[in-house]
Parts: structure tokens; sequence; C-alpha cells
């Protein structure tokens, strides 16, 4: 008498095979698309790594030897000679056109929005920065800050708020987050949104009470309260 126990594994064993036989019949049915499929993505693969090691890599290095000067000029506040170049090598702004797809060119439109600013063509300023990508925790939310900064030249505190409070939020911690959070707080505060303010305000107290923000913002918690009876 054949035992139970045997009589379900030669069933498992016929649903085993069955679902073998199925899957070698669905191979030998598909086997050339199955074969295109595997070489279109090898192919994908191969064009990618060549792409990166033969374009995107070599760009990446001529790039940041370009920066080398461009940035030299940037530290010394030669924001023209920054943006344009010297005649021997590339301002931002070529590095961008020209080198478009390298970490290089993105951040170039970081020193770019900023070299504007600090010319005091706000518009060009924003242009430039609202097109910088680069995730970095520190460099990001300087770049949405400075928006800010722009719009609050060109007489915008509405959209300047909009933008320190993005500066505030995209990355947050220690440094940018209570700078750019109390920026727009003062500005809901002078615009009358005192509540908005107020809470912006205790949200720096309660999260970041060593930044230097942290360190004064009872006063300005106090002058909300005080302005709200």
């Amino acid at each position: 008498m054949v035992s139970k126990s045997k009589g379900t594994q030669d069933k498992n064993l016929e649903v085993v095979e069955h679902a073998l036989t199925r899957s070698e019949r669905f191979i030998e049915e598909n086997q050339k698309t199955i074969i295109g499929a595997i070489i279109v993505i090898v192919l994908i693969v191969g064009v990618f790594l060549g792409t990166k090691r033969f374009i995107i890599n070599p760009k990446e290095k001529d790039a940041q030897s370009q920066m080398f000067a461009a940035e030299a000029y940037f530290e010394k506040d030669s924001f023209n000679l920054a943006l344009n170049g010297d005649g021997n090598y590339l301002g931002f702004l070529d590095i961008i056109d020209e080198y478009k797809i390298t970490k290089s060119a993105k951040l170039a439109r970081y020193y770019a929005g900023i070299s504007y600013l600090r010319l005091g063509q706000y518009q060009e300023a924003i242009d430039q920065l609202k097109q910088f990508k680069l995730k970095d925790a520190l460099v990001l939310p300087i770049s949405r800050g400075a928006i800010g900064d722009a719009y609050i030249e060109l007489g915008q505190e509405k959209e300047a708020i909009k933008w320190y409070l993005e500066a505030g939020r995209i990355s947050t911690n220690s440094f940018t987050t209570p700078i750019f959070l109390m920026k727009g707080a003062e500005l809901l505060e002078q615009s009358g949104d005192l509540n908005q303010a107020l809470s912006l305000y205790e949200e720096i107290k309660e999260k970041y009470p060593e930044s230097e923000e942290g360190r004064k913002i009872d006063k300005y918690i106090a002058r909300v309260k005080s302005a709200q009876k």
C-alpha cells in the first residue's frame, strides 16, 4: 500500500515537471525574442559603460581643469572673469555650454548664479540657480536661499519667502536650515503673517537651539506674541 506522504510527493513532482515542461516550451517558442532581449540589454550596458569611460570621464577631467581658474577668480571676487574666462581658461558660462554632461558643468551653474548675484544681475542669477540640480546637503539649499536673496533685491518678497522656505526644507541640517527658516520667518512677520512667523521661530527654538539663530530666537518669539495681543 502506497503511503499518503508518498502519494503527495509524487503529485508534487508531477506539478514541478509540468511547470518545467511549460517553461521549456515557452523558451523554445520564444527563443529568438529572449536572445534578442538579452543582446539589447548587453548593448545598453556596454554603451553606458563605454560612454562613461571614453566620453564622460575625459570630459569631466577637462572640465575640472578649466574650473580651477574660474573658481580662483570667484574666490578673488573677480566675478566677470569667473563668468566669462580670461582668454586662456574658460569661465563658468563656457563650462556650462561645453561640458553639459559633467558634474563640473552642474556645479558651474551654482557659481555662475552666485557671481551674477554679486554683480547685481539678479534675474540672471535666478535663471542660473533655478537650473542648479546637483544634490548636495549644503550647496543645494544655499543655492535656493540665494534665489530668495535675488528676489528680495527685485522687490518680490512673496517669491523670496517661498524660496527661503524651500531652502530650509530641501536638506535639513543644523547649519543652513535655521538660517533660511529665520529669513523666511522675518519676512512673514514683516508682511503681517504672525502665526506662520511664530511657528517658524518656535521650530528653530525646538530643533536648532544651538545654532546662532536658535540662541537669539526668544526675543523674536516674544516680539511676535506681543504683536498678537
